[in-house]
């Protein structure tokens, strides 16, 4: 096995999303997951209202039989979209979600770079998690 063939095995699991149907699957619910490490996402920029889970930690934090998961990690219906900086480290990760039983799981393709390249950046901050954030954060 190979990288190229991992990556290509991981794939034929994944339904991915091209970034102009970020919108609509948002609008529907789903959460866009930011795996991108602190130094890349200093250097390229932030992802408004992606949830910032570091590789390292996303089975964990995702997982809802996980004891380290987070509260939006309710079941294993949730949508999540999985974005890194171009869209190969998020293919690997969104198949090992759905090793763990998260079906809906995927990530997106071109990644951070397709989204900006796309004007698309800020599409994740109408996200219903997101918009309850800044309203409690508003509150304080």
């Amino acid at each position: 096995m190979t990288i190229d063939g991992m990556l290509a095995q991981a794939r034929e699991r994944l339904r991915r999303y091209l970034p102009i149907e970020l919108p609509q699957a948002i609008a529907r619910g789903a959460i866009l997951v930011d795996i991108r490490p602190q130094a890349q996402r200093m250097r390229e920029g932030t992802l408004p209202g992606a949830l910032v889970i570091e590789r390292n930690v996303l089975e964990w934090r995702l997982d809802p039989t996980s004891s380290a998961r987070l509260a939006l990690a309710t079941d294993h219906d949730v949508e999540w979209i999985v974005v890194c900086s171009e869209g190969y480290t998020s293919s690997l990760a969104a198949a090992s979600l759905q090793q763990l039983g998260l079906r809906r799981a995927t990530d997106l393709e071109g990644g951070y770079q397709a989204l900006k390249a796309a004007g698309l950046l800020t599409v994740a901050a109408t996200a219903a998690h997101f918009e309850r954030e800044v309203a409690t954060l508003a509150w304080l």
